[in-house]
């Protein structure tokens, strides 16, 4: 069972210009606190995505554990520590066969039912959401609410994710509600540093 902080930063390429501010805002979470961040790049090609990722692990070194949104092949390719899937992704199990049984597996579910079939899996926590209304996709699932992350919490005893439109107003409910952390992307891209360091206070 692995222990998840209380903030996972989510670092969404499509929302940087070029690589080098992408780095320096992974650098600032990192100074912000952050021990755990997946690299999400929905648009990117193999060779860009690889790229940056091996360009991340190099200047964030072993204190962050790096997570590949969807791409298990590059997970290993860029040596980082797991990969996270979704409901349209690589199945859980095929996932597990690329990148090893040592290596973190997170799975994105929507509903009950996704994630008691999740449960049964080898993956290493369980990410529920969309909890609140949220920009990050062009076409979110069905929030789910705090009342979501409650009932996926009496479903599993895997470390559970909460995620979607989550911020520093409202982290502290989910967290409550049973959520053993809280995956964010909009609110800490501003300032990244300060962002971090405002949501460990909140969450203790």
């Amino acid at each position: 069972m692995i222990q998840l902080p209380r903030l996972y930063a989510i670092l969404d390429a499509s929302r940087f210009s070029d690589t080098p501010p992408l780095l320096s805002v992974a650098e600032q979470l990192q100074a912000g606190g952050v021990t755990l961040l997946q690299y999400r790049n929905k648009l990117g090609n193999a060779r860009r995505i690889l790229e940056q990722a091996r360009e991340l692990k190099r200047r964030l070194g072993n204190t962050v554990r790096l997570i590949m949104n969807d791409r298990a092949d590059l997970c290993v390719a860029a040596g980082f520590d797991g990969v996270h899937v979704g409901q349209e992704d690589l199945s859980p199990e095929g996932a597990r066969l690329v990148v090893g049984p040592d290596a973190i597996l997170g799975i994105s579910t929507h509903s009950p039912e996704q994630l008691q079939k999740a449960d049964s899996t080898s993956a290493n926590y369980l990410a529920i959401g969309p909890v609140f209304g949220t920009a990050s996709k062009e076409n979110p699932d069905p929030v789910v609410g705090i009342d979501g992350v409650r009932q996926a919490r009496a479903l599993t005893t895997k470390p559970l994710v909460a995620i979607g439109g989550i911020t520093r107003e409202n982290a502290r409910a989910v967290i409550e509600a049973g959520a053993d952390a809280v995956a964010v992307i909009s609110d800490l891209v501003g300032e990244p540093r300060k962002s971090a360091e405002e949501f460990f206070r909140i969450l203790g």
